[in-house]
């Protein structure tokens, strides 16, 4: 039926777009005008066309279209939490990520009347304790289990080891080592940390690359554990990575896909199973206390971008998440958020959409070349591990954050409602049931942590100071 029916349009080749825009520019310079800089160090051209690359990229094998909705639930109490997880699952939510600050947790009671044919479940452990996961490791699901053990991500967050260096790693083998079930992943990385710290994208790839490069070496020297990565050829994945998305759309969306392309890298060098997990959540980092209800259309944007990116699991944050306990309002409104991109925008019915994209694609090689360099600076300096310990690490997402935090004061980059176009009637005082801003607590630390920092923190603090003068 479309045989013929661009016949009568000549092709134009990028020279012709640029005289043609050159020419409509009246003599402004066409760098200067129309090509701005991330902080990525990627120059944004104003189009982009096929003649840019050499060689097109072939077609990515992810599958956007089986995303799934997550709900995260902090378990203070067992039965509170398996009645909120049953109402979610009974609301939209196809699966369940349960966050445990201990150990003292009845399994059975936590999993009770959920479907596990149907319902992959997702336990986030604040501990590391080989006898509690061998409980999780035993679960019996179809749908899957998934254990987010990281214990370099602890350390970054935390500065101090769960233990010590050898005795998490030492449990760590041993954890993969006993995982018989093909259908369960028991090691993550936490991605998020370095976004929401204020790292650029480069960073965040080159830093999720060298945290999963620490635990492929550190595993790949122990044939057992090791033969649980080789012999995975399931879609279920052995590594899942948790990475917050920001609001810049497209870099967002590219930013993904860079992962998994970089992951391939990393996964071929090992010889092990391609395939990894990412769960998405949207960025802590440009959200704000005033105007709070624009941070429904952030979120809404940084979930787009993460299903068009291929993640495999969306855990939106409810839009009063960094000020306000769990309330079941907020809670319903950031699940039907992710069931109105599913059902009412049919962000399930097409995979691989951002395929073929000129934009996209180049965004994408650019992102993952930038951050493989980076990635090959850090083995080439001792690894990540050394590299985190030398605080060299810290320095550089101070860096990156202060940068950006520099851009916000001035006003080039732009929170509406928080330092563009603030209501001033807008009080918050009083509103607050959480405190909204940098913890620091003085403890002995092997390390500097990793501190996460919103944009607008310091123009929150003074508005707070004076709404009542």
């Amino acid at each position: 039926m479309s045989s013929g029916l661009f016949d009568g349009f000549y092709s134009v080749s990028a020279k012709q777009w640029k005289q043609q825009i050159q020419f409509d520019l009246k003599g402004a310079d066409f760098n200067d005008s129309l090509i701005w800089k991330s902080n990525e160090d990627i120059s944004v051209k104003p189009f982009y066309h096929s003649d840019d690359f050499k060689e097109f990229p072939e077609p990515s094998n992810t599958q956007a279209t089986p995303w799934s909705i997550c709900q995260a639930i902090f378990v203070a109490d067992v039965k509170k939490s398996n009645k909120k997880a049953i109402e979610a699952i009974g609301k939209g939510a196809e699966s369940i990520k349960f966050i445990l600050p201990s150990e003292t947790v009845s399994i059975d009671e936590l999993i009770k009347h959920i479907d596990l044919e149907i319902t992959p479940l997702y336990f986030e452990l604040q501990f590391l304790s080989e006898s509690f996961i061998k409980q999780l490791s035993g679960i019996s699901s179809k749908a899957g289990i998934h254990i987010q053990t990281d214990i370099i991500g602890n350390l970054a967050r935390h500065g101090n080891w769960f233990q010590n260096l050898n005795s998490d790693f030492k449990i760590l083998r041993h954890v993969i080592a006993n995982s018989t079930n093909q259908l369960v992943s028991t090691l993550s990385v936490d991605v998020s940390l370095y976004q929401n710290a204020g790292a650029n994208m480069v960073q965040q790839l080159a830093y999720a690359l060298a945290h999963a490069n620490e635990y492929m070496d550190a595993i790949s020297d122990d044939p057992v554990p090791f033969a649980t990565f080789k012999e995975n050829t399931t879609a279920k994945s052995c590594i899942v990575f948790n990475v917050s998305v920001g609001s810049n759309y497209f870099f967002e969306i590219a930013k993904l896909r860079a992962l998994r392309l970089l992951w391939n890298v990393l996964a071929d060098t090992y010889g092990i199973h391609p395939e990894c997990h990412i769960m998405a959540t949207p960025s802590k980092r440009n959200k704000t206390i005033y105007d709070y209800n624009i941070n429904l259309l952030r979120t809404t944007t940084e979930c787009m971008s993460a299903i068009l990116g291929g993640a495999n699991t969306v855990c939106n944050s409810p839009y009063d998440a960094i000020y306000h306990k769990t309330n079941a309002f907020s809670t319903r409104m950031s699940r039907n958020q992710l069931l109105i991109l599913k059902h009412e925008s049919y962000f399930n019915k097409v995979n691989n959409p951002a395929d073929g994209t000129y934009y996209i694609e180049s965004l994408t090689n650019q992102l993952a070349e930038k951050a493989l360099i980076l990635f090959k600076d850090i083995e080439a300096n001792g690894g990540f591990l050394n590299q985190l310990k030398a605080g060299t690490i810290q320095r550089k997402i101070k860096e990156s954050a202060a940068k950006e935090q520099q851009q916000f004061d001035s006003g080039e980059a732009i929170l509406l409602g928080a330092n563009k176009h603030p209501n001033p009637q807008d009080k918050m005082k009083g509103a607050l049931q959480l405190y909204p801003f940098v913890k620091t607590n003085q403890r002995k630390t092997l390390l500097e942590p990793i501190l996460e920092k919103r944009l607008a923190e310091k123009l929150e603090q003074n508005r707070l100071n004076t709404e009542d003068r």
